[in-house]
């Protein structure tokens, strides 16, 4: 699915998408691996919560869902999340 349709049905749909987080990088940044399999490095430090709201800013801006809901479903406190896009 290109990155086009899969955005069209993310606005459609509730979409679920599986993360790896790597804290404390030098710069933030988004890697797609697959579909669905994204890895994402960020500055924030992986404490009180702000390394998981930076995760959630970039991924709101990587995939343009600014009405829209964007949550960790599973993983608060792991590397390995879970987070769902939803119209």
């Amino acid at each position: 699915m290109k990155s086009e349709a899969f955005l069209k049905y993310c606005y459609n749909h509730c979409v679920y998408i599986k993360v790896k987080v790597k804290t404390n990088a030098k710069k933030d940044n988004i890697v797609k691996k697959s579909e669905d399999h994204f890895d994402i490095s960020v500055k924030e430090p992986a404490e009180r919560n702000l390394a998981n709201k930076k995760v959630l800013e970039l991924v709101r801006t990587y995939f343009k869902v600014y009405n829209g809901k964007v949550r960790i479903v599973s993983g608060h406190h792991s590397p390995s999340k879970i987070i769902s896009l939803d119209k």
